[in-house]
């Protein structure tokens, strides 16, 4: 087998395991690896905003208005006015929203995060490389994306800006 073979082969091992994680996560939660997240970050810091969130996950704030949407509409968070700021919403975990973290199972992404922070500097460096150049390849270089995984059909995801 070539390296051709070989680095396709490896690519679609990755897509399959996003894939296969969204679909347990999906029937576990009932939720999308990306509304996952964002219910993850809102719960991590005990109340947030629409804009906090977009910032941290690197994504529009249409983006994660849209996720909180969907996450509000399942019961999953509340928003409400700031008594500070009249403009600003403030995005809370609902009782549901904990449960459903608590029971959900392990995200794949926590478990590359954990393997990837063990690794050493140079490794890091070898693999942030590696992915921009593949990325680069495949003209997904300059695409908003947040560094969540997300599988699914294309009338399910965000809206990209």
């Amino acid at each position: 087998m070539d390296r051709t073979d070989i680095s396709l082969i490896a690519l679609r091992r990755i897509l399959r395991a996003t894939e296969l994680f969204g679909k347990e996560l999906a029937q576990a939660a009932g939720l999308s690896p990306v509304q996952f997240r964002v219910l993850q970050l809102v719960a991590g810091q005990g109340m947030s905003t629409p804009k906090a969130i977009s910032v941290q996950m690197g994504v529009t704030q249409a983006t994660v208005t849209a996720l909180l949407d969907k996450l509000e509409k399942q019961g999953m968070v509340t928003r409400q006015r700031s008594q500070v700021d009249r403009r600003q919403m403030n995005v809370q975990v609902t009782e549901k929203g904990h449960l459903t973290l608590e029971q959900a199972p392990d995200p794949l992404q926590q478990r590359y995060v954990r393997k990837f922070e063990a690794m050493k500097d140079w490794e890091q460096s070898q693999i942030i490389a590696a992915l921009e150049r593949v990325a680069e390849m495949l003209g997904a270089d300059d695409m908003d994306a947040s560094p969540v995984l997300f599988t699914g059909d294309i009338k399910d995801r965000p809206p990209q800006q």
